[in-house]
């Protein structure tokens, strides 16, 4: 779907009025989606489309993921919360997985930053470089 200029302008207008000290309010979001689809001002199927482009890649901004072989003990986990706090500021919600797969370290992804110190990263570096 071709987005004019001028719904571009509408959807992030709106998304910045969902912004509250640099975090997304999901309230907020919720009434705006509200008062829109309720008005259904002209082309505003394509300003829903944008905003809801912009919402998705807001939360995946916020989001982090790390994934370990094993279980991380409550004291590293603190620690990686404190670290990932430091550097991409607070209302980052972390989630911890396991994924054996890895064999060693840590594979940290938020957003589309991926930071890889797993074993299997190195291993399959190393095959490559043959």
């Amino acid at each position: 779907m071709k987005i004019s200029k001028q719904n571009r302008r509408e959807a992030k207008h709106l998304f910045l009025d969902c912004m509250v000290g640099g975090v997304l309010d999901k309230d907020r979001v919720r009434q705006v989606v509200t008062q829109v689809i309720a008005k259904k001002p002209h082309g505003y199927l394509a300003v829903l489309s944008h905003f809801h482009r912009l919402v998705k890649l807001q939360i995946a901004l916020r989001t982090a993921v790390v994934e370990s072989p094993a279980a991380l003990s409550g004291d590293l986990q603190g620690q990686l919360t404190r670290q990932l706090g430091g550097i991409y500021g607070s209302g980052l919600e972390i989630s911890f997985a396991q994924n054996p797969a890895l064999l060693g370290g840590l594979r940290i992804k938020v957003g589309s930053d991926v930071y890889d110190s797993s074993v299997k990263a190195r291993l399959t570096a190393l095959a490559e470089s043959f």
